[in-house]
């Protein structure tokens, strides 16, 4: 039986979507998304819908299954779409996708050929943990079709680690990325996180020199989020570990853009950094310009055409319910004018392009003016060019604080 959430309508059982999301398929940006569910162990860090073996141990999934799942999954997206666009982007994330290994994740890719079709230049990524890879690793799964790797590096200093509950020594994200570049990936990233509880500047500078002999052409840095639910957010709340200060957060944060910029790595979106247009994530950029996107995989999220649906969440549930031959989907909304504006709002906003200044109503221009006053916004981007309208830069300031910039122009 479809089942609903809190907070969405019921999915129908064989994933129909209505004809007036179907409208103008193709004409905008198409992704894929797969999550991987499986991870060695749990970070302290993470809330993410991820599955240790352990905690797996008395249930039927497997990666065996979750793969017998995701066929079913994109033959029904196939279906669903009616002629489906060709992916022009692919996003294998997780959990930790190289734990499939490179046989696994070459399955991934071919499922998708199969079945939506892939475009012959298409971005296609996949995130790796450091410690599950290797030159072998790499070669392969660029033989196979990747193109894009993203490594989770986290940090330098083992200490940092230590308290993220990471299992890679500190350097070996600096030698995965080598290894890839010699496999023949031009676009590598390595992630970073900021701001754990014990972290000092030096942690963080160690962290960006290591970054920076990488060679890698594109850089994403998260400021630390302690989740509910999560051992992180438990020894917090016990006082085991201080909370994250947000007046050091941006330090942090100014400290990683400075040292990025220096060296000819970009800021193209609040978070992250690359070389120029071309090492740009083309698959994240589909996100943040509410394109179009088929999340496949236990809890993956999905969008078409306005319309958002989500997976049930375990994979146990979601290989059964497709080898029943019904939809994955627990629930799904139909966006309103009013919530895709919103959204245009807090993802557009984030990038270096900013948010053209005419899809304000009156009152948020004239917001966006004071913004600019403040040093919030770019006050020569928001006066436009031969009298055109203008757009919505954050400044360094504004990156600061791009939540509540946000908040005001909506």
């Amino acid at each position: 039986m479809p089942s609903a959430l809190p907070d969405g309508d019921v999915a129908p059982p064989d994933g129909a979507l209505p004809e007036a999301a179907l409208r103008g398929l193709g004409k905008r940006p198409f992704g894929v998304y797969v999550h991987v569910p499986f991870c060695a162990t749990r970070c302290g860090y993470c809330d993410f819908n991820t599955y240790t073996a352990a905690e797996l141990a008395s249930s039927p999934a497997s990666p065996q299954s979750w793969l017998e799942g995701l066929r079913a999954e994109l033959t029904l997206a196939a279906k669903v779409l009616g002629t489906p666009p060709a992916a022009n982007t692919v996003f294998v994330g997780g959990g930790t996708p190289s734990l499939l290994g490179a046989a696994g994740l070459t399955d991934v890719l071919n499922a998708i050929r199969d079945t939506v079709g892939l475009a012959p230049d298409a971005e296609v990524t996949t995130e790796s943990n450091p410690e599950s890879t290797s030159q072998e690793f790499f070669d392969k799964i660029r033989e196979a079709g990747y193109t894009r790797v993203s490594l989770g590096m986290q940090s330098a200093a083992p200490h940092v680690l230590a308290v993220l509950d990471r299992t890679h020594t500190p350097g070996r994200a600096v030698t995965a990325a080598a290894e890839a570049r010699r496999a023949g990936f031009d676009h590598v990233n390595l992630d970073l996180i900021y701001g754990t509880p014990g972290e000092t500047a030096a942690d963080l500078a160690l962290s960006l020199d290591a970054v920076l002999a990488a060679g890698v052409d594109h850089v994403s840095a998260y400021a630390l989020i302690v989740e509910d639910g999560t051992a992180l957010a438990r020894k917090i709340a016990r006082g085991a570990l201080p909370a994250p200060d947000d007046d050091v957060l941006a330090d942090r944060y100014e400290q990683v853009d400075t040292a990025l910029s220096a060296v000819g790595l970009h800021w193209y979106e609040v978070s992250n950094w690359a070389t120029e247009p071309k090492a740009w994530c083309h698959h994240n950029l589909g996100y943040w310009h509410n394109a179009d996107w088929w999340g496949a995989g236990p809890g993956a999220h999905s969008h078409v055409g306005g319309v958002r649906w989500w997976n049930v969440k375990h994979p146990a549930r979601y290989a059964a319910t497709l080898a029943s031959g019904q939809s994955p989907a627990a629930a799904r909304e139909t966006l309103t004018a009013e919530d895709q504006h919103l959204e245009r709002v807090m993802l557009e906003l984030r990038l270096v392009d900013g948010l053209p200044v005419d899809v304000l109503p009156e009152a948020a221009q004239k917001e966006a003016h004071r913004a600019a006053e403040e040093g919030l916004l770019d006050k020569a981007a928001l006066a436009g060019v031969n009298g055109r309208f203008g757009r919505c830069v954050l400044t360094f300031k504004g990156r600061l604080l791009a939540d509540a910039v946000v908040r005001r122009l909506t």
